[in-house]
């Protein structure tokens, strides 16, 4: 009993002087710790003066400013825009009304049965006045047609489907009007479908062509 009683407070005794010695060393850590921080002290964060502070928040209130006028101008652009270019789409669709009169015309003046009859003439002259009432109401909606025959070819406003052989007339110039061009205000609508001229090439000039031509195929 008296051996068992011994080793109980041995082990109690070991367990004490082990606790002592763990407080010693995070005793010896923590003035360590403060002793570092003496020797190497952080830098201190300086509080702004109310005078940085009066600037910051004036910069920040500026920018808000110039975003918000930024985006009103956006706005104001949009809406004009869409106020003024609302009708693209249904303007261009309309296009096709005076493309179905003018095949009209071509048909009827084509038929011989037709010819030179006073029905074919009757028709041609409504199918004319439709046409002419049309393009009043699209100019009165700003929706003008592109003049161009005798003018320079313009990629802005024409497309070039032909060429024609003609001396009489600079070349790239608009002699053929294949299908009529249309503005809606200061945009391009749709292009004119034109035919524009070039130099007459002689016969020996197309010989000396067609010859090259093979050469490089």
């Amino acid at each position: 009993m008296k051996k068992e009683k011994n080793q109980k407070s041995s082990s109690i005794d070991q367990k004490q002087d082990t606790n002592k010695e763990n407080e010693k060393t995070d005793e010896n850590l923590d003035i360590e710790n403060q002793q570092e921080e003496k020797n190497d002290p952080k830098e201190e964060i300086k509080e702004p003066t109310p005078e940085e502070k009066i600037i910051e928040l004036e910069d920040k209130v500026a920018r808000t400013f110039a975003e918000m006028e930024n985006q009103r101008r956006r706005f104001e652009k949009e809406k004009e825009d869409a106020f003024e270019y609302g009708g693209y789409s249904f303007a261009k669709e309309a296009l096709n009304l005076i493309d179905n009169l003018d095949r009209s015309k071509q048909v009827l003046e084509s038929d011989d049965k037709l010819k030179e009859t006073d029905a074919l003439k009757k028709i041609l002259d409504h199918l004319d006045i439709l046409k002419k009432d049309l393009i009043s109401i699209f100019e009165k909606n700003n929706i003008k047609p592109i003049d161009s025959l005798n003018k320079k070819l313009d990629p802005n406003f024409h497309q070039a489907m032909i060429e024609i052989e003609d001396d009489t007339k600079e070349p790239g110039t608009i002699i053929q009007e294949i299908q009529k061009g249309f503005t809606i205000k200061d945009r391009l609508l749709r292009p004119s479908l034109v035919g524009v001229s070039k130099k007459v090439i002689k016969k020996e000039e197309k010989t000396n062509e067609i010859k090259e031509n093979k050469e490089n195929k």
